[in-house]
């Protein structure tokens, strides 16, 4: 069955205090790294507005500026972002949060959000277009085969990363 993304996820935009941010948990375009790299938190200047996006471990963070550059990051944590990332979160009990991942991660949604994005030397997605992006929903059971081997491969690089991250200090 298709369904637009509009119908089963939502476009959060929460805002808390600045308070909330710190060097551990605020996201920004910077430390999302290129080609589903995920991200690095490091030291970066964190904004100095009086409030600051939100969002909470499960949710699926993508900047919205330079979409070519396949930046995506499945949350581990609750944290802050800056407003040119875009926060996305299943509101369909039929929709697993990581197959929406997957789902959100792959060539044809990157493509789709760079087909439909606005300018030409700084381009960024356009949001109503990214909610009338359509994918195939499967049963549950089908989800959760197709997101698994996906989810299994990314801790494994993941955990290859932070051994490499040790050795070279």
């Amino acid at each position: 069955m298709k369904v637009k993304l509009r119908d089963c996820a939502q476009l959060i935009k929460t805002r808390v205090g600045m308070e909330k941010a710190t060097y551990n948990n605020y996201v920004s375009t910077n430390n999302m790294l290129p080609n589903r790299g995920g991200i690095k938190f490091e030291d970066s200047n964190l904004p100095k507005s009086k409030t600051v996006n939100y969002y909470q471990k499960g949710d699926i963070l993508i900047s919205n500026i330079r979409p070519y550059f396949k930046k995506i990051w499945l949350a581990d944590r609750d944290g802050t972002r800056s407003g040119d990332v875009l926060c996305f979160r299943s509101d369909d009990p039929k929709l697993l949060g990581k197959y929406l991942y997957c789902t959100l991660q792959s060539d044809h949604f990157f493509n789709y959000v760079v087909s439909t994005s606005k300018g030409t030397k700084m381009p960024r997605g356009d949001k109503e277009a990214i909610l009338d992006y359509e994918f195939d929903l499967p049963t549950e059971k089908e989800q959760y085969k197709k997101y698994n081997p996906i989810i299994r491969i990314e801790e494994k690089i993941e955990l290859n990363n932070q051994i490499n991250d040790n050795l070279a200090v």
